[in-house]
């Protein structure tokens, strides 16, 4: 292991599985992150007793070009599918580097345990998506082990065009049972529905439950949105910035069946809610950033008195 900080040896440079290069990060209170340098991924985030807070498939292909299926993978240039890019961009196939010594972010980061990780296009990357920029991520784990994950995204091109490009936290949450889970922060609100080719409807509900396939994005979406865990009691709490759109999705059993890098009963245990960018593309002119910011938290909750209270 080499050691990259001195605060509480809580960042540390390791090897994972397949001997892909990961990031440990540690809080002294006992919580922790890892983050593999393929795909700048996080693939665990757990609570200071241990509990793994993300949902990873238990056939998660560790082994480039695939993508890792499950945590957090970064969704760039674009969010789904669409021309000569691969689904969902290429920013969680490449190998990122280490940043040692970042530009200033504007929020704090005193006593958090952070990694910063850049990633630039490679030859191959420009011939697909002909733009220059760089990506930069930082990953930070708070003392109450809260996750922040920021991108700041620059056009770093020379010849006076801008571009544009959607953009997704795609977030998998580790729940006991997705049937007795529920999303609130998204009621009332427009969405587009993948399953019948992104149709727009208005979410009806008083919060989101899962009965059947879901696969929605969420518009115009409030900085903070709660997924509550009925049979763990605690709480999701996600606060985003820059990032107005939000991504419910559980593939149910038939859809899993059918994606190879998932198991038949892993739908189960997982929900995705993601911070988003995608109905309205972001666009950059030259030598102009834009950034995106993910915090999650766990709060306990109690079912006893029907709604519940999650902080502000």
């Amino acid at each position: 292991m080499a050691e990259l900080s001195s605060n509480f040896k809580c960042v540390e440079l390791c090897k994972g599985i397949n001997g892909l290069d990961k990031i440990v990060l540690r809080e002294i209170r006992g919580s922790s992150a890892e983050v593999y340098l393929y795909g700048a991924h996080v693939t665990s985030w757990k609570n200071d007793r241990g509990d793994e807070l993300l949902f990873m498939s238990s056939k998660a292909i560790f082994k480039p070009p695939n993508a890792i299926r499950g945590g957090i993978p970064i969704c760039f240039p674009q969010f789904g599918g669409h021309g000569a890019l691969e689904k969902h961009g290429f920013a969680r196939n490449r190998v990122w580097a280490v940043e040692s010594n970042p530009p200033p972010l504007p929020t704090i980061s005193a006593n958090r345990a952070f990694v910063d990780l850049i990633l630039k296009p490679s030859d191959e990357d420009y011939k697909i998506w002909p733009h220059y920029f760089e990506f930069r991520l930082r990953v930070s784990l708070g003392p109450a082990g809260d996750l922040m994950l920021t991108s700041r995204i620059r056009n770093t091109g020379t010849d006076g065009k801008p571009f544009s490009f959607t953009f997704a936290y795609h977030t998998y949450l580790s729940v006991s049972d997705i049937s007795e889970v529920r999303v609130e922060g998204l009621e009332t609100l427009d969405y587009l529905d993948n399953l019948l080719e992104r149709e727009r409807f208005t979410e009806q509900g008083d919060s989101i439950t899962f009965e059947s396939e879901v696969d929605k994005v969420y518009l115009s979406t409030p900085t903070k949105i709660a997924v509550l865990d009925h049979e763990k009691k605690r709480t999701f709490v996600i606060r985003k910035d820059g990032l107005p759109d939000a991504v419910v999705w559980n593939p149910w059993e038939k859809k899993a069946k059918g994606i190879v890098d998932l198991g038949d009963d892993d739908f189960k245990h997982m929900v995705c809610v993601e911070a988003a960018c995608i109905e309205k593309p972001i666009t950059l002119k030259p030598g102009e950033e834009w950034t995106g910011r993910q915090d999650i938290s766990i709060v306990p909750s109690s079912y006893c008195s029907g709604r519940q209270h999650y902080g502000t």
